[in-house]
């Protein structure tokens, strides 16, 4: 299965590095990102291990909690895109979400 990520899920991403860096923990963002990463990574063979994102109530829109933040996927035939990565308090919107940007191999 592939996995892709559009630009929103890749700026999410950076944001949390930055997050890190602005507390002097820089080390602390890169591990946590790369916890993230290998999180996503079980998608590969488990794409519906996510559950189905609350709010819409689609089957192809799906999540992964990695505490404190929600990875937001759409399940495609063969291919997951990560559209999003929220702190778990927020409500998620897919108006919001940009078009791929990159594919994770």
């Amino acid at each position: 299965m592939d996995i892709t990520f559009s630009a929103s899920a890749l700026a999410d991403l950076e944001n949390i590095k930055a997050y890190y860096q602005e507390l002097d923990a820089p080390a602390v963002g890169e591990e946590f990102v790369a916890s993230i990463f290998a999180h996503i990574e079980t998608l590969r063979d488990h794409p519906d291990i996510g559950r189905v994102v609350p709010e819409f109530g689609e089957a192809h829109i799906r999540e992964l909690i990695h505490p404190p933040f929600r990875v937001v996927y759409l399940r495609g035939l063969h291919s997951a895109q990560v559209v999003r990565v929220w702190r778990s308090e927020r409500l998620l919107d897919l108006n919001k979400v940009n078009e791929p940007l990159a594919t994770y191999s």
